[in-house]
């Protein structure tokens, strides 16, 4: 007998009733008297209700994660376009990631506020409904106001910011253990398939109605798609899956000196903060820069006007969708391994990775000049091994920060990562090529050089990154048993 929340029976749920011989229904099987058919809409309640499962849950959340990461980078996909038909430089350019990350990061730390304290699903939502809408609006912008399509980017930010500080510790409080690393692993595979989606449907759908501006008008259909499903089908759950009575909320102030004095979370804060920067850096400038490779090695004409080659934009998205999930499948599985070995795998997988990393970043700029498929060969190894640190890092943060700091613990290590990474390096590679290409005479050949000498900065932060995973290794345990006890 199935029977709906308020007391009424569902039709048809009863086709394993069991009967005795006679012919008559058990007595422990018969109906109750006071309950009566459902309604239609209540039907619908209860089929609703079937599908809210926390497999569910995590399934949409990653796809939110996918769709907020592929508008990112939508534009970086037809950034060259976008240089020509506003007619700026490569700082101006840059600057619309440093001002939609700067946004991104103020926003984060009242979100994560927010979110340990307030409805998480209504705030997701209420974000992708508005980065959605605002992305599409950007679309129509005129060329003589590009100061406006800057501002539209940080409006976007806002929005995507909600989703990014709050989705994981919904996850977080969903799973346990090694069930939570995989579900979190599927989720943050979103930031790299995402990320190259982006670069793939900006290309292409620039190139089908042979205008960049189409690229922005896709993935918010999407996105409201995504914030609708989210406010069926994904469940609240109580943080730190206990009663209320059991776990409660601390003043911020309380949240925030807590969170400074556990080191674990500092260090490895710091450590995303060195995968920002080359993630970011990378994700706007290596499109451009493969394509002046291509130049110089006479592969492909200078784009002076009109819509300009996307074969780079393409391939480096495909690259980096195929690295992402190599990544993040392969920091789980190696994780997951090592944690039999030694209760410190997690940092000391992302700091082996991180330096393994920076190796193949370096050797870019080495063979970019002579080979550009070979260049595409480093991309692809040096882009694996940094995406392997992507989930473990969530990983660290659920183990060592109790659950009820858990939303305001990812948005301060979101905004400290994007204050020392992502909103810096894009801008502060764009001007780094723009001065050297000042100090010479300007040439196809100079232009690529410039930007590789700029880009160069990268690896080394990415070593840097490595040290701070070695440093959180250090204090992992202490801070986990910490953690616990708490």
């Amino acid at each position: 007998m199935c029977v709906e929340s308020d007391g009424c029976e569902i039709e048809g749920c009863g086709s394993d009733e069991v009967r005795t011989l006679s012919g008559s229904m058990s007595p422990g099987l018969m109906p109750e008297p006071d309950l009566r058919p459902c309604k239609p809409g209540q039907k619908f309640r209860a089929a609703l209700l079937r599908c809210r499962t926390p497999a569910v849950a995590a399934g949409i959340l990653s796809f939110g994660n996918v769709l907020n990461y592929m508008d990112r980078y939508t534009v970086m996909g037809v950034l060259t376009d976008i240089q020509l038909d506003f007619k700026v430089t490569d700082s101006a350019a840059g600057l619309l990631q440093t001002v939609f990350i700067c946004s991104f990061m103020l926003a984060a730390p009242i979100f994560g506020f927010l979110g340990d304290r307030f409805s998480r699903k209504v705030i997701l939502s209420c974000g992708i409904f508005f980065w959605s809408i605002v992305t599409v609006l950007s679309s129509f912008i005129s060329t003589e106001y590009y100061w406006l399509f800057v501002l539209s980017r940080g409006l976007v930010g806002i929005g995507e910011s909600s989703y990014s500080s709050i989705s994981p510790t919904i996850i977080g409080d969903l799973f346990t253990s090694n069930k939570r690393t995989m579900m979190l692993s599927i989720f943050y595979l979103a930031i790299p398939v995402g990320s190259g989606l982006g670069y793939i449907l900006g290309s292409g759908a620039k190139d089908a109605a042979k205008d960049w501006h189409w690229a922005l008008r896709v993935s918010p259909v999407l996105g409201i798609i995504a914030g609708t499903l989210i406010l069926l089908f994904v469940n609240e759950p109580r943080r730190g899956g206990r009663s209320r009575a059991s776990i409660s909320c601390s003043s911020w102030i309380c949240d925030i000196k807590a969170l400074l004095r556990n080191r674990s979370y500092v260090f490895s804060s710091f450590a995303t903060a060195a995968v920002s920067f080359a993630t970011g850096a990378f994700g706007i400038w290596m499109p451009s820069y493969l394509f002046r490779a291509r130049v110089v090695q006479k592969m492909a004409d200078p784009c002076m006007s009109g819509v300009c080659r996307s074969t780079d934009s393409f391939i480096f998205g495909t690259i980096t969708c195929v690295t992402g999930l190599l990544g993040v499948v392969i920091g789980f599985a190696t994780t997951r391994f090592c944690r039999k070995k030694t209760d410190r795998a997690d940092p000391l997988v992302c700091a082996v990775s991180m330096l393994g990393s920076a190796i193949f970043i370096c050797l870019i700029f080495v063979v970019a000049k002579k080979n550009i498929y070979g260049a595409y060969v480093c991309i692809f190894i040096g882009e694996t091994l940094l995406f392997v640190n992507w989930a473990i890092t969530a990983d660290i943060l659920m183990f060592v920060v109790i659950p009820t700091r858990r939303a305001t613990a990812v948005a301060f290590q979101s905004f400290t990562s994007h204050l020392l990474g992502d909103a810096v390096s894009p801008w502060l590679i764009g001007l780094i090529s723009d001065e050297l290409q000042q100090s010479y005479a300007t040439s196809a050949l100079w232009q690529f050089l410039s930007l590789g000498y700029a880009l160069m900065l990268c690896p080394f932060i990415v070593v840097l990154g490595g040290m701070f995973f070695l440093a959180t290794a250090l204090f992992f345990l202490d801070d986990k048993e910490k953690a616990d006890k708490q």
